[in-house]
């Protein structure tokens, strides 16, 4: 599935494929509790996230927390995360946007900021795994940037992806600025962490749908 000739789609997980926004809200929330800052809303949320993931906080306290402050509210977030994340499931259409662009001799792939331990079999248990040719999780410490992460997992493709004609379909803005540090382009979404007016910011396609992604992606795939 898929020759350095193919267009080939890397997906964001969290926020974009798995719709986990309830969740991630949640999680944050009662990160916040923890240094007794008040609970957000989704939209304030959208509005202010940010990574690395401190600078979010920082927004929000008025100044960087601690590192001790960090360590705390990250080991919440994802404790409450591991707990909330059973009530979500796939973005609409997702299932039918994957198997399509495989029959139509693609090839796509997953990188995303969730631990890979965790993401692994979360992706099997979906029962999505054929679709893909590689599926990388985070390894390494929580709440940085996708670039760096971007360029292992397009070295472990090489020779059968090209960067010029991938696209990294995400809904954050670290995923445009990931996918221009290797030469690829990027799509965003509005379905997931940021809102219209932040990921617009960036310069590159946004979309309210990732049906619009995947057509996006074919154009610019196709262009090179």
């Amino acid at each position: 599935m898929g020759t350095h000739t193919d267009a080939h789609i890397v997906w964001d997980w969290n926020g974009t494929l798995f719709h986990d926004v309830d969740a991630v809200i949640g999680a944050t929330n009662a990160a916040f509790a923890e240094l007794g800052l008040a609970p957000i809303t989704l939209e304030r949320y959208r509005e202010l996230y940010c990574v690395p993931v401190p600078r979010f906080y920082e927004r929000l306290m008025g100044r960087m927390p601690s590192q001790a402050e960090w360590e705390v509210m990250d080991a919440v977030f994802h404790r409450h995360y591991t707990e909330h994340r059973v009530r979500c499931g796939l973005a609409d259409g997702v299932e039918d946007l994957l198997t399509g662009w495989v029959a139509a001799g693609r090839s796509q792939s997953i990188l995303s900021m969730y631990g890979h331990e965790e993401l692994v079999p979360l992706v099997e248990d979906f029962g999505i795994s054929s679709h893909f040719i590689r599926v990388d999780g985070r390894t390494g410490p929580s709440g940085g940037s996708k670039a760096e992460h971007l360029v292992r997992h397009l070295d472990a493709l090489r020779g059968t992806v090209d960067p010029r004609r991938t696209v990294v379909i995400g809904d954050a803005a670290d995923d445009a600025l990931a996918a221009h540090h290797v030469g690829a382009h990027a799509v965003l979404w509005t379905g997931g962490s940021h809102g219209r007016t932040s990921l617009e910011a960036v310069g590159v396609p946004v979309v309210d749908s990732l049906s619009e992604a995947v057509a996006q992606a074919e154009r610019l795939a196709v262009s090179g």
